[in-house]
């Protein structure tokens, strides 16, 4: 008699969790609609006030025998369940999503590949700043085999004092050496109404760590169809730099690439710290060609190739590393930059594995 009424209660239970199953999940539809309008209105998803209100209500209508407190714990994990089902659904609308894109971006710089399979090197000096120093950087990289060259023009700096780069002259200069050997170009761009200029002059639109979240820098390099390479922000999340690549994205330049360049943490052994976690996790996220930058993430020439070769190991689909022909009269960075005869060395350790292909 006693088991029969157990099985009676517990065949009740079953039938309740049946419908309170059912009731969830059409919440969970109708929250997924609310987070869909939230998002066509540009409003937050999650709504501090309306939670209050709720569960205010919830609790003015609890007779027991769950405690008030009981009843707010229990509606707030199914709140957060609803405002994490919203966030998936936002994170699977983004176009730089590998949900919304399984195959990967492939950038074309005329012949160049990057994110292909083949990782890619780019290397050139900090600062553009003569033409007799890029041209020697250009001819050691052609003699290398290496097609792509960085050169910063517009230096954004911590402090006001120092060198901040030739601009528009210091583009011209990158050009007409580059072209010279056969290469392409990597430039950093800081203000939004150079971009269209600097198209004339360079193959890839660079959006340094500090302006990441350059939101109108961001808009502008949408609105061109010159290559851009995003790097991370000295401290912005995985998330927060996804957005950042979403709103160029979002502009119509599908051509978009991210560099992580080490985050800014309490170490001091490095410039920064190189977050070689973040490579997997960005191929893993978007389908955008991910590189890695390890002289500014580590500030240090002795352990170049190793980083180079963990980012490789990681999925990376290239490194960016500095070259001078005389790093220590270099206006800016002067002691992470290699010199000639040092980055042929770190070329040749880096590369000696057939870049992990």
């Amino acid at each position: 008699m006693g088991q029969t009424r157990l099985d009676e209660l517990r065949g009740r239970l079953d039938e309740i969790n049946g419908v309170m199953l059912e009731l969830l999940s059409e919440r969970a539809r109708i929250a997924q609609e609310i987070g869909q309008e939230k998002e066509r209105q540009g409003v937050p998803k999650f709504d501090p006030v309306r939670e209050k209100a709720m569960l205010e209500d919830l609790v003015s209508r609890n007779t027991g025998p769950f405690s008030h407190e009981t009843v707010r714990h229990l509606f707030k994990q199914i709140f957060q369940a609803s405002l994490s089902l919203q966030q998936t659904d936002h994170k699977k609308q983004l176009l730089v999503s590998r949900k919304k894109q399984k195959e990967d971006t492939i950038v074309e710089l005329g012949g160049v590949s990057i994110g292909g399979g083949r990782p890619v090197m780019v290397a050139g000096p900090c600062s553009v700043e003569s033409y007799e120093q890029v041209r020697q950087v250009a001819a050691a990289l052609k003699e290398a085999g290496i097609t792509v060259m960085r050169g910063g023009a517009f230096k954004p700096r911590t402090s006001p004092y120092d060198f901040q780069g030739l601009g528009i002259e210091g583009l011209k200069i990158l050009k007409e050496a580059a072209s010279e050997f056969g290469l392409k170009t990597i430039s950093e761009i800081v203000d939004p109404a150079h971009v269209g200029l600097a198209s004339e002059y360079i193959d890839v639109i660079q959006i340094g760590a500090r302006n990441m979240q350059n939101f109108e820098l961001l808009k502008a390099a949408g609105e061109v169809r010159t290559p851009i390479l995003l790097k991370r922000g000295l401290a912005a999340t995985i998330d927060e730099f996804l957005h950042a690549a979403e709103y160029i994205v979002a502009g119509g330049n599908t051509q978009v690439m991210l560099i992580e360049r080490g985050i800014r943490t309490y170490e001091r052994a490095t410039r920064n710290t190189l977050d070689i976690s973040a490579v997997p996790i960005l191929k893993q996220e978007s389908h955008l060609p991910v590189l890695v930058d390890v002289t500014h993430s580590t500030g240090r020439k002795d352990i170049l190739a190793p980083c180079a070769k963990a980012a490789i190991a990681a999925g990376a689909d290239g490194i960016m590393v500095e070259v001078h022909p005389d790093p220590a009269t270099a206006l800016s960075d002067a002691a992470q930059q290699l010199n000639i005869e040092e980055f042929h060395r770190f070329y040749a350790e880096v590369t000696r594995t057939g870049w992990g292909v």
